[in-house]
């Protein structure tokens, strides 16, 4: 596949493809969708089926570790079969169909079954999604690219948490989950305009880099390897905006005022991701993943000693600053650092690496939060955010991937 497919004018588009273009109306969609029903399910969870913290953090590490197993599988064989957009659609597609079924559920082992669906389409699509960024973007632009996606991903997801600000009161929880269809059905529709570029002949070295997924991942150089252990390291300890939401109800926040700090945290998000993306093809990835850690440790150390809601919006905000410089700044560090035949299954690695971390780290950050304290569940990601700084040191900020 090309790197660029279909590229269009514009200063600031230069080197991003038209595929780029439509994966961001894709997110923005999606995420429109999902931020109707995500940030409720927390609060729902608590408010409406009366479950405690732990079963927030169960719901939510179950649900990243189950899909995580597929979004190397879905990495490798994209590579394989030299084809990202059918597992786009169908990721896509059975996340959006899923949602609306939330309004069923009466019990939260029932929250739990269709979270755990809806993310195995979000691991049958992530990897080959972000293989389609890197191959529709020129290399001394993949940081904007990627950058670029999650702003769209940021938009949506920011959208959707005011509607659920302005239509909670007014519908309530299952007529909000039924209503987060109609943003759904549209980002699947989008997907059909993603065009992918004829095959080209495969190298020997590329054949056998895929010849199966253990050759493929034996590929990976050790200093891939390393960046994707400090990274899940900092997942494990990585509790989320759901225990952040939890911060808020625990120091007197109503459900309403919980809702419009995520939406600060998701517009800060949103306004810094496309910055932090220029900014790492500048300067590398490295620094910028290194001081998303670091804003990190100054934010989880702080939780610990709040009190009232009152301050919670500044560290809200700083939440969405340090999402910003990793999110995207990650994943395209694990493009620099693959084979350019293997990117898919080396994003699907990354990813599985961190969705196999959120079960125990959710349990642990709940149990933590239930049995000690709510700054127990908080110094434990710092101490391991800590840890990650360090092997970070270790990693080497090169490249090795070419279009």
């Amino acid at each position: 596949m090309s790197r660029v497919s279909g590229k269009i004018s514009g200063r600031f588009f230069s080197g991003i493809g038209l595929n780029i273009i439509i994966l961001g109306i894709v997110s923005l969609c999606t995420d429109l969708s999902s931020q109707m029903v995500f940030p409720l399910i927390p609060l729902y969870l608590t408010s409406v089926l009366a479950a405690g913290a732990f079963v927030v953090g169960l719901v939510e590490g179950a649900a990243e570790t189950t899909a995580s197993f597929l979004k190397v599988i879905s990495g490798y064989f994209s590579d394989r079969i030299r084809r990202r957009k059918p597992f786009v659609l169908l990721g896509y597609g059975l996340s959006s169909f899923v949602k609306p079924l939330f309004a069923f559920a009466a019990v939260w082992p029932a929250v739990l079954s269709l979270r755990v669906i809806e993310r195995i389409g979000k691991g049958l699509r992530t990897a080959p999604r972000d293989a389609i960024v890197a191959e529709s973007s020129d290399v001394k632009v993949r940081g904007k690219a990627f950058g670029f996606n999650r702003a769209m991903d940021g938009i949506g997801s920011m959208g959707g948490a005011i509607l659920a600000v302005i239509l909670l009161p007014i519908y309530g929880f299952q007529n909000v989950f039924l209503i987060a269809f109609i943003p759904g059905i549209i980002a699947v529709l989008v997907i059909f305009f993603i065009r992918e570029d004829d095959r080209k002949q495969e190298s020997p070295s590329e054949k056998k880099e895929k010849s199966s997924l253990t050759v493929s991942l034996r590929m990976l150089s050790g200093n891939l390897r390393l960046f994707i252990l400090a990274s899940a390291i900092f997942a494990l300890g990585h509790y989320g905006y759901a225990f952040l939401l939890l911060k808020a109800q625990s120091t007197g926040a109503t459900d309403d005022t919980a809702l419009l700090f995520y939406v600060l945290f998701y517009g800060v998000y949103t306004l810094c991701t496309i910055p932090a993306g220029i900014v790492s093809d500048r300067i590398g990835r490295k620094p910028l993943i290194v001081t998303g850690y670091a804003l990190f440790i100054i934010l989880s150390a702080g939780l610990v000693f709040v009190t009232g809601y009152l301050i919670l919006p500044l560290f809200f905000a700083l939440y969405g600053i340090f999402f910003a410089f990793v999110d995207g700044a990650q994943r395209a560090f694990v493009v620099d650092l693959s084979p350019p035949a293997i990117k898919a299954t080396a994003l699907g690695t990354f990813h599985t690496a961190i969705g196999l971390v959120a079960l125990p780290g959710g349990f642990i950050a709940g149990m933590l939060w239930d049995v000690y304290s709510p700054a127990a569940t908080f110094v434990f990601g710092t101490a391991l955010a800590i840890l990650s700084l360090v092997l970070m040191v270790y990693v080497k900020n090169n490249s090795i991937s070419t279009p």
